[in-house]
């Protein structure tokens, strides 16, 4: 009633062969993502320090760039210090938001030393960002 399959299927499944592009673990993948988070929230931290410099905020950056540069393999993460034309309060809010994602794949991955820095900047802009409106009310009146 039905012939057999004579030739060869165009469907194959990638059990037993060996594709042309390699694939990544999930701690591989995951460690990508933090870096990508942390690098992001060094670039909005580099901005914050154009506007505003502090030792808190050059200190951050030193600590966010070294562990960039642990889950990159030791390649440091590119730095901008050009000034930015969005205030301090946004930047703050974006880097609130930021670390929030990093502290969520940092702790996916176990990785304590990030979750921990991840966590500190949050509180950091968190405190940043009362100190911003208090100053705008201020100014106001």
């Amino acid at each position: 009633m039905y012939e057999p399959i004579r030739t060869k299927s165009v469907h194959t499944t990638m059990a037993g062969t060996t594709p042309d592009f390699p694939h990544r673990s999930r701690e591989e993948e995951l460690d990508i993502q933090l870096a990508g988070h942390l690098a992001a929230l060094l670039a909005v931290t580099d901005e914050l320090r154009a506007l505003a410099p502090s030792a808190d905020l050059d200190a951050a950056a030193e600590r966010l760039a070294g562990q960039v540069a642990r889950l990159r393999g030791g390649r440091a993460p590119a730095r901008s210090s050009a000034a930015p034309g969005t205030g301090t309060r946004a930047l703050h809010r974006r880097a609130h938001a930021l670390a929030g994602r990093a502290l969520v794949v940092a702790a996916s991955r176990a990785d304590t030393a990030a979750a921990i820095l991840a966590a500190e900047r949050m509180d950091a802009h968190a405190a940043a960002a009362p100190e911003e409106r208090q100053e705008l009310s201020g100014a106001a009146h």
